[in-house]
Protein backbone atom coordinates (compact mmCIF):
# COMPACT_ATOMS: atom_id res chain seq x y z
CA UNK A 1 0.00 0.00 0.00
CA UNK A 2 2.85 2.50 0.67
CA UNK A 3 5.98 3.08 -0.26
CA UNK A 4 8.65 5.25 1.66
CA UNK A 5 11.22 7.07 -0.56
CA UNK A 6 14.43 9.02 1.06
CA UNK A 7 17.42 11.00 -0.63
CA UNK A 8 20.73 10.51 0.55
CA UNK A 9 24.61 11.64 0.71
CA UNK A 10 26.46 10.72 3.74
CA UNK A 11 23.82 10.07 6.31
CA UNK A 12 24.63 7.54 8.47
CA UNK A 13 23.73 8.89 12.29
CA UNK A 14 20.35 9.79 10.74
CA UNK A 15 18.52 7.56 8.22
CA UNK A 16 18.37 4.49 10.28
CA UNK A 17 15.91 6.51 12.50
CA UNK A 18 13.71 7.64 9.52
CA UNK A 19 13.71 4.48 7.80
CA UNK A 20 12.82 2.80 11.16
CA UNK A 21 10.22 5.18 12.07
CA UNK A 22 7.87 4.04 9.47
CA UNK A 23 7.09 -0.07 9.97
CA UNK A 24 3.59 0.21 7.69
CA UNK A 25 6.07 0.49 4.48
CA UNK A 26 5.55 -2.27 2.39
CA UNK A 27 8.45 -0.93 0.04
CA UNK A 28 11.44 1.92 1.61
CA UNK A 29 13.23 2.91 -1.41
CA UNK A 30 16.61 4.90 -0.62
CA UNK A 31 18.68 6.91 -3.56
CA UNK A 32 21.78 7.61 -2.91
CA UNK A 33 24.15 10.28 -4.57
CA UNK A 34 27.71 8.57 -3.54
CA UNK A 35 27.67 8.76 0.02
CA UNK A 36 31.06 7.81 1.19
CA UNK A 37 30.07 6.61 4.49
CA UNK A 38 28.18 3.59 5.54
CA UNK A 39 24.82 4.97 4.52
CA UNK A 40 24.38 2.47 2.07
CA UNK A 41 24.77 0.07 4.60
CA UNK A 42 22.58 0.94 7.11
CA UNK A 43 20.05 1.55 4.43
CA UNK A 44 20.20 -2.19 3.33
CA UNK A 45 20.18 -3.25 6.79
CA UNK A 46 17.03 -1.36 7.68
CA UNK A 47 15.16 -3.23 4.73
CA UNK A 48 15.80 -0.61 2.07
CA UNK A 49 16.50 -1.06 -1.58
CA UNK A 50 19.31 1.43 -2.16
CA UNK A 51 19.47 2.78 -5.71
CA UNK A 52 23.26 4.54 -6.31
CA UNK A 53 22.84 7.73 -9.03
CA UNK A 54 24.44 10.54 -9.68
CA UNK A 55 23.23 13.87 -8.45
CA UNK A 56 21.31 16.19 -10.40
CA UNK A 57 19.57 18.66 -7.56
CA UNK A 58 17.09 18.20 -4.86
CA UNK A 59 13.78 18.35 -6.98
CA UNK A 60 15.34 16.10 -10.12
CA UNK A 61 16.27 13.33 -7.51
CA UNK A 62 13.35 13.82 -5.78
CA UNK A 63 10.84 12.67 -9.10
CA UNK A 64 13.02 10.28 -9.77
CA UNK A 65 12.25 8.56 -6.48
CA UNK A 66 8.99 9.16 -6.92
CA UNK A 67 8.94 7.76 -10.94
CA UNK A 68 9.98 4.30 -9.31
CA UNK A 69 6.86 3.81 -6.68
CA UNK A 70 4.57 1.18 -7.51
CA UNK A 71 2.02 0.69 -4.45
CA UNK A 72 -0.96 3.14 -4.47
CA UNK A 73 0.91 6.04 -2.21
CA UNK A 74 4.02 7.14 -1.00
CA UNK A 75 5.92 9.00 1.76
CA UNK A 76 8.33 11.19 0.81
CA UNK A 77 10.84 11.89 4.08
CA UNK A 78 14.43 13.22 3.99
CA UNK A 79 16.98 11.42 5.95
CA UNK A 80 17.00 14.00 8.63
CA UNK A 81 13.20 13.10 9.43
CA UNK A 82 11.39 11.12 10.99
CA UNK A 83 7.62 9.76 11.81
CA UNK A 84 6.29 10.54 15.27
CA UNK A 85 3.92 7.64 16.85
CA UNK A 86 0.91 9.96 16.05
CA UNK A 87 1.80 10.55 12.51
CA UNK A 88 1.75 6.82 11.76
CA UNK A 89 -1.22 6.16 13.42
CA UNK A 90 -2.84 8.81 11.67
CA UNK A 91 -1.35 7.24 8.37
CA UNK A 92 -2.76 3.77 8.95
CA UNK A 93 -6.19 5.26 9.37
CA UNK A 94 -5.62 7.06 5.72
CA UNK A 95 -4.65 4.06 3.90
CA UNK A 96 -7.86 2.49 4.84
CA UNK A 97 -10.06 4.99 4.17
CA UNK A 98 -11.62 5.58 0.78
CA UNK A 99 -12.04 9.79 1.00
CA UNK A 100 -11.37 12.22 -1.85
CA UNK A 101 -7.69 13.46 -0.73
CA UNK A 102 -4.99 12.97 -3.36
CA UNK A 103 -2.49 13.91 -0.58
CA UNK A 104 -1.90 14.87 3.25
CA UNK A 105 0.50 17.38 4.69
CA UNK A 106 2.09 17.03 8.97
CA UNK A 107 3.36 19.86 11.14
CA UNK A 108 7.17 19.40 11.05
CA UNK A 109 8.62 19.31 14.80
CA UNK A 110 12.59 20.96 13.75
CA UNK A 111 14.53 20.41 17.13
CA UNK A 112 17.25 22.45 16.76
CA UNK A 113 20.36 21.97 19.57
CA UNK A 114 18.31 19.40 21.55
CA UNK A 115 15.34 22.07 21.76
CA UNK A 116 12.11 21.99 19.92
CA UNK A 117 10.65 24.88 19.63
CA UNK A 118 6.77 25.32 19.38
CA UNK A 119 6.31 28.72 17.59
CA UNK A 120 8.23 31.17 14.89
CA UNK A 121 8.96 30.20 11.55
CA UNK A 122 10.05 26.42 12.80
CA UNK A 123 6.71 25.29 14.05
CA UNK A 124 4.47 23.90 12.46
CA UNK A 125 6.31 24.43 9.11
CA UNK A 126 3.63 22.28 7.46
CA UNK A 127 4.51 20.00 4.83
CA UNK A 128 2.82 18.08 1.94
CA UNK A 129 4.38 14.38 2.21
CA UNK A 130 2.33 11.70 2.02
CA UNK A 131 0.52 11.43 -2.01
CA UNK A 132 -1.04 9.21 -4.24
CA UNK A 133 1.03 7.60 -6.46
CA UNK A 134 1.17 9.49 -9.61
CA UNK A 135 -0.65 12.44 -8.05
CA UNK A 136 2.03 15.04 -7.40
CA UNK A 137 5.47 16.32 -8.45
CA UNK A 138 8.50 18.12 -7.02
CA UNK A 139 8.57 21.92 -7.72
CA UNK A 140 10.82 24.80 -6.70
CA UNK A 141 14.11 26.05 -6.83
CA UNK A 142 16.54 23.94 -5.27
CA UNK A 143 16.96 23.73 -1.84
CA UNK A 144 13.84 24.79 -1.54
CA UNK A 145 11.54 21.94 -3.24
CA UNK A 146 7.62 21.08 -2.49
CA UNK A 147 5.58 18.98 -3.25
CA UNK A 148 2.87 19.94 -5.72
CA UNK A 149 -0.88 17.68 -6.16
CA UNK A 150 -3.17 18.00 -8.50
CA UNK A 151 -6.49 17.40 -5.92
CA UNK A 152 -7.88 17.92 -2.59
CA UNK A 153 -5.15 18.11 0.28
CA UNK A 154 -5.72 17.01 4.22
CA UNK A 155 -4.16 17.91 7.53
CA UNK A 156 -2.56 15.50 9.34
CA UNK A 157 -2.03 16.34 13.11
CA UNK A 158 1.12 13.91 14.13
CA UNK A 159 3.89 15.40 13.44
CA UNK A 160 7.28 14.59 11.56
CA UNK A 161 10.08 15.21 13.41
CA UNK A 162 13.41 16.82 12.16
CA UNK A 163 16.83 17.85 13.31
CA UNK A 164 18.35 19.27 9.72
CA UNK A 165 21.46 20.19 12.32
CA UNK A 166 24.25 18.09 13.72
CA UNK A 167 25.49 21.23 15.48
CA UNK A 168 26.03 25.38 15.34
CA UNK A 169 28.80 25.09 13.16
CA UNK A 170 26.53 22.76 10.87
CA UNK A 171 23.69 25.29 10.81
CA UNK A 172 26.24 27.96 9.73
CA UNK A 173 27.95 25.91 7.16
CA UNK A 174 24.22 25.05 5.90
CA UNK A 175 23.60 28.70 5.87
CA UNK A 176 26.56 29.59 3.67
CA UNK A 177 25.68 26.38 0.88
CA UNK A 178 22.22 27.42 0.34
CA UNK A 179 22.25 31.25 -0.02
CA UNK A 180 24.77 30.48 -2.63
CA UNK A 181 22.24 27.83 -4.82
CA UNK A 182 19.62 29.92 -3.97
CA UNK A 183 21.13 33.10 -5.05
CA UNK A 184 21.99 30.97 -8.21
CA UNK A 185 18.52 29.94 -8.82
CA UNK A 186 17.20 33.52 -8.19
CA UNK A 187 19.76 34.86 -10.48
CA UNK A 188 19.01 31.88 -13.29
CA UNK A 189 15.30 33.28 -13.39
CA UNK A 190 16.29 36.78 -14.03
CA UNK A 191 15.51 38.39 -10.36
CA UNK A 192 17.58 41.56 -9.18
CA UNK A 193 18.37 43.17 -6.06
CA UNK A 194 18.25 46.20 -5.05
CA UNK A 195 20.44 48.10 -3.11
CA UNK A 196 18.40 47.72 0.14
CA UNK A 197 17.03 44.22 -0.43
CA UNK A 198 19.17 42.47 1.78
CA UNK A 199 18.15 44.69 4.78
CA UNK A 200 14.67 44.95 4.13
CA UNK A 201 14.65 40.78 3.57
CA UNK A 202 16.64 40.23 7.10
CA UNK A 203 14.57 42.67 8.80
CA UNK A 204 11.31 41.43 7.55
CA UNK A 205 12.09 37.65 8.19
CA UNK A 206 13.25 39.00 11.81
CA UNK A 207 9.68 40.50 12.50
CA UNK A 208 7.57 37.89 10.99
CA UNK A 209 9.24 35.09 12.45
CA UNK A 210 10.04 36.42 16.14
CA UNK A 211 6.65 38.60 16.59
CA UNK A 212 4.47 37.87 13.91
CA UNK A 213 4.93 33.77 14.52
CA UNK A 214 5.58 34.82 18.16
CA UNK A 215 9.24 33.09 18.04
CA UNK A 216 9.90 35.15 21.43
CA UNK A 217 7.43 32.77 23.36
CA UNK A 218 10.74 30.14 22.70
CA UNK A 219 13.14 32.04 24.64
CA UNK A 220 16.58 32.69 24.16
CA UNK A 221 16.29 29.90 21.21
CA UNK A 222 13.00 31.41 19.04
CA UNK A 223 15.50 35.03 19.17
CA UNK A 224 18.47 32.60 18.11
CA UNK A 225 16.55 31.01 15.12
CA UNK A 226 14.85 34.00 14.23
CA UNK A 227 18.37 35.82 14.14
CA UNK A 228 19.58 33.24 12.30
CA UNK A 229 16.72 33.28 9.59
CA UNK A 230 17.20 36.71 9.06
CA UNK A 231 20.92 36.22 8.64
CA UNK A 232 20.15 33.55 6.09
CA UNK A 233 17.53 35.79 3.96
CA UNK A 234 20.04 38.79 4.11
CA UNK A 235 23.04 36.84 3.19
CA UNK A 236 20.98 35.19 0.53
CA UNK A 237 20.19 38.47 -1.16
CA UNK A 238 23.08 40.22 -0.42
CA UNK A 239 24.75 37.59 -2.66
CA UNK A 240 22.32 37.92 -5.48
CA UNK A 241 23.13 41.37 -5.65
CA UNK A 242 26.69 40.43 -6.25
CA UNK A 243 25.86 38.05 -8.94
CA UNK A 244 23.71 41.05 -10.51
CA UNK A 245 26.72 43.47 -10.44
Amino acid sequence: MLTLVVIALNESDRIGRCLSSVPLAAHKLVLDSGSTDSTVAVARSAGAEVLCTDWPGFVAQKNRALDRVRTPWVLSLDADEWLTEDAVGEIERVLRGDGPEVGWSFPRANRWLGRTPRHGSWYPDRKLRLIRTGAGRWVGDDPHDRLEVSGPVGRLQGDIGHEPYRGFRDHLRTIDRYTRIHAGALADRGVVARRRDPALHALAHFGRSYLLQQGFRDGPTGLALAALGAAHSGLKWHRLRALCS
